[in-house]
């Protein structure tokens, strides 16, 4: 009778620690590091994460020794890491390895919108040979999990709407001098393959031929990329825009429901579109029908100023305020999401931390 007593206890713990196990729902956090970043800092922010719910870190750094020295310290507080790396953004390549806009302006000479856009042509077969060396370098350190791609991805050819007021824009169409690649390549690659000289036609975004080229070049790299790292028994995950095909397709070319990637990360930052909160869950649902395979990582994006919220103009300084947390996580939750992806934990106020606790109950 104790043994069955016994066994009993035994299946019931067991049960729940599967129903607790089920019920819990990651959260990760994107920061960046560098070379003058205090590693035992880190890692005191990263213990603190980890009480707080948070399953893994995203840090933004290139360097295999900084990266190797992260990695291992987030391995000790028990933290799932993701070497978070700008893929297509560099500012020191030679200047044929460079996206061409429509005005026929290099991107290195003449960025848009901002001046670190440097954007590299995803055509470009020693860009392929660069970002497949370094991802599969930077995967296999011992305690990296996943490379991270970011900025995977022409620059943006229509912002997000919330942008427009910044720039000064009203972009109801393509915006030529972001709409990449016209170089000589890409060019005469896409009239081989179409019979369409796309220099030759009046409104090149009307040519879907020309978008899905440009879909096609990005998905070639990314899946060189996870080729490569999978070879090697690493995994990839991807920051990418939302959708794919209700944003991602037609403002970045990002085509991504036919990557190979293990991981996706979508920025699901309602502010920059002019959203409320509920929109998270919307989107997400979209995201996960995407691909019913991968996991799906609902990136938000957290409004540290949240008190004067109303006075901020710019969606790049807004987000989510205490208030509008469950609704995102819940919206996330439901549709589908395997976790949130915190930006940044550094703009968490302990207000929003406390609505991240119950949201996450």
């Amino acid at each position: 009778m104790r043994k069955l007593t016994l066994s009993l206890l035994a299946a019931a713990a067991l049960l729940c620690a599967c129903t607790q196990q089920k019920a819990a729902f990651p959260v990760y956090v994107w920061q960046g590091i560098n070379e003058k970043t205090n590693m035992d800092e880190l890692q005191q922010q990263m213990h603190f994460w980890k009480s707080q719910g948070v399953v893994g870190v995203c840090l933004e750094n290139s360097d295999p020794a900084i990266v190797a020295e992260a990695s291992a310290r987030a391995h000790a507080e028990g933290l799932e890491y993701h070497a978070w790396i700008p893929c297509m953004l560099r500012a020191d390549k030679p200047h044929e390895w460079y996206a061409v806009n429509r005005l026929g302006q290099s991107a290195d000479e003449y960025p848009a919108y901002v001046s670190y856009y440097k954007a590299l042509d995803p055509a470009n077969p020693n860009v392929h040979k660069l970002l497949v060396d370094q991802m599969v370098e930077i995967a296999m350190l011992p305690n990296v999990d996943y490379v991270q791609l970011d900025y995977i991805r022409y620059p943006d050819v229509i912002l997000s709407r919330g942008l427009w007021d910044k720039y000064g824009l009203v972009m109801d169409e393509e915006y030529a001098p972001a709409d990449y690649c016209y170089c000589d390549d890409c060019v005469a690659t896409f009239k081989e393959l179409t019979g369409i000289d796309i220099k030759a036609v009046e409104d090149p975004s009307k040519v879907a031929e020309w978008a899905q080229f440009r879909c096609d070049q990005v998905t070639s790299l990314v899946n060189d990329i996870c080729a490569a790292v999978h070879a090697k028994g690493g995994k990839v995950s991807a920051d990418v825009f939302p959708g794919p095909h209700s944003h991602a397709v037609w403002m970045v070319r990002q085509e991504w429901d036919k990557w190979d990637v293990d991981m996706f990360f979508p920025m699901n930052y309602n502010d920059f579109y002019l959203q409320p909160a509920e929109w998270v869950g919307e989107v997400t649902k979209e995201e996960v029908n995407s691909v019913p395979d991968k996991p799906v990582i609902s990136g938000l994006f957290i409004c540290r100023e949240w008190k004067r919220k109303v006075e901020l103009e710019d969606p790049e300084q807004s987000g989510l305020i205490p208030a509008e947390m469950a609704t995102a996580v819940k919206g996330a939750r439901e549709a589908g999401a395997a976790g949130i992806c915190l930006f940044t934990p550094g703009s968490m106020t302990p207000e929003h931390w406390h609505a991240l606790a119950a949201a996450l109950k």
